[in-house]
């Protein structure tokens, strides 16, 4: 299109009904808003749940391979953080190995509302898969799809 050309609303209602980009990011919207209405009664968002499981090995994790995980950049993830740090779920220390490398701890009180919020999300999304079909391979196969976009 050159400029001062105008989209047709023809075209506008081919992104509308065709659009991948769009279609997920609803979609997204939808379920981060059906979670964090479930979450709202422990204190947390279904982003803040996703980072506290992202949080839950072994190991403290560093903050790339979190931010890796969760496909974020480290200044969003960073962001994320300062609440659950504030709020005493979360520590971020260096690595004694190599102190520019900064290790995500979830802390005792962060284990504790991670483990009351799981019960939530099974029961969520078991509604949710649910939803989807009664064939239980067309959430397997959308999960699949997601996942080869990243």
């Amino acid at each position: 299109m050159s400029k001062g050309e105008t989209v047709s609303l023809d075209q506008t209602h081919l992104v509308r009904d065709h659009c991948l980009c769009l279609a997920t990011q609803r979609a997204a919207r939808a379920l981060s808003r059906r979670f964090d209405e479930a979450f709202r009664a422990i204190g947390i968002t279904s982003g803040q749940f996703s980072l506290l499981n992202a949080l839950n090995r072994p190991k403290p994790p560093s903050l790339g391979s979190v931010a890796d995980l969760l496909a974020m950049d480290r200044t969003s993830l960073t962001a994320n953080l300062k609440p659950l740090q504030r709020d005493g779920l979360v520590l971020a220390e260096a690595d004694p190995a190599d102190r520019r490398i900064k290790r995500l701890l979830l802390t005792a009180a962060g284990q504790q509302i991670l483990a009351e919020a799981m019960p939530v999300w099974t029961s969520v999304h078991g509604e949710i898969d649910r939803s989807l079909a009664a064939d239980a391979a067309n959430g397997a196969t959308l999960r699949t799809g997601l996942a080869a976009l990243l």
